[in-house]
């Protein structure tokens, strides 16, 4: 039975819906979801740790507009998901959650994007369906 699902979470329409089937499904099996939202670093180095350890107030302030954003969307979400903000690439911050907290099951949306876009900027969701290894639900 899949009792603690993750969910990668941009804002994004696919996001949105796959916050909602997490948190369907949550409420089906009682179980609960792990909302995660990745900042992402460009830069790599001093200047990276630099610019994570000042965007901490961006951090906190990121957690307030989703858990706003995210209440909207499933007002009980209180007894239902944690919430992280966290730094890194979108896959690995991803899969990194799956280890360290025990997640059983991954839901992530799916946005089309063409070859180019792929090629340029990679699919998080190809990324975390190749190197998953726990059961991954992708939301179109």
């Amino acid at each position: 039975m899949l009792k603690y699902s993750l969910v990668g979470y941009d804002g994004s329409e696919s996001s949105r819906r796959a916050f909602e089937f997490a948190t369907a499904l949550a409420r089906a099996c009682g179980g609960r979801v792990r909302v995660v939202s990745v900042l992402q670093v460009i830069e790599s180095g001093a200047d990276a740790t630099t610019l994570m350890m000042s965007d901490a107030d961006a951090g906190t302030r990121r957690i307030a507009e989703l858990t706003e954003e995210l209440a909207a969307l499933a007002p009980d979400m209180a007894s239902l998901v944690d919430l992280e903000v966290v730094h890194g690439s979108p896959g690995d911050s991803l899969l990194n959650q799956v280890r360290q907290h025990g997640v059983d099951h991954i839901v992530i949306g799916h946005t089309e994007r063409g070859a180019l876009a792929r090629w340029l900027l990679g699919s998080v969701s190809g990324d975390v369906l190749a190197r998953a290894h726990v059961p991954v639900t992708v939301v179109r």
